[in-house]
């Protein structure tokens, strides 16, 4: 599988451009997942639900699947600091892309979503990883540079960049086991 990441500040359109490399990607017949990195407590599940009240009862791990769908929960007794690499393990291995929303300080490769009216600093003159930035402000980048600059608001362009180097970002297990 092919593993990217995307890293930018809170607000900088990480989520928006994810939201559609994803179907860019699956226009061209590839199979996409999608790792994210929760802030906190996050639920899935809703009070009342049976899957939420087995939880509750203190099940280490809660599988409710249907022929439509598969969910995992598990309950960590203790804060548990899991990198990027444990939550890419969990997937499927017949995917073809996974795009990573998050996780800025990992060593993935990772495309760095930048806005100049974020007054927020752009991460690629300190980090090796960011191989090319998606920005709205190309003109107004703080530093020259050599990756390419892709087009934040055109995420079908994203996905071909991505496509056509697709071969910078093979993930190999057994470097993260």
């Amino acid at each position: 599988m092919n593993v990217v990441g995307f890293a930018g500040y809170s607000g900088s359109g990480k989520t928006t451009l994810v939201e559609g490399v994803i179907p860019a990607l699956r226009l061209r017949g590839l199979r996409v997942s999608v790792v994210k990195h929760a802030h906190h407590k996050f639920d899935i599940d809703h009070p009342g639900k049976d899957t939420y009240r087995h939880r509750e009862a203190g099940a280490f791990e809660v599988v409710v699947a249907s022929d439509k769908r598969l969910a995992l929960m598990r309950e960590f007794e203790q804060p548990a600091a899991l990198s990027v690499h444990h939550l890419l393990a969990e997937l499927y291995e017949g995917v073809d892309w996974v795009l990573v929303e998050g996780f800025k300080s990992s060593d993935l490769l990772k495309v760095e979503v930048w806005r100049a009216e974020s007054g927020k600093p752009a991460r690629y003159p300190d980090d090796d990883f960011v191989v090319a930035i998606a920005t709205d402000s190309p003109a107004q980048l703080p530093e020259t540079t050599l990756r390419p600059v892709l087009d934040l608001n055109s995420p079908d362009a994203v996905a071909q960049w991505l496509v056509d180097n697709h071969d910078r970002f093979v993930y190999n297990v057994d470097m993260h086991a």
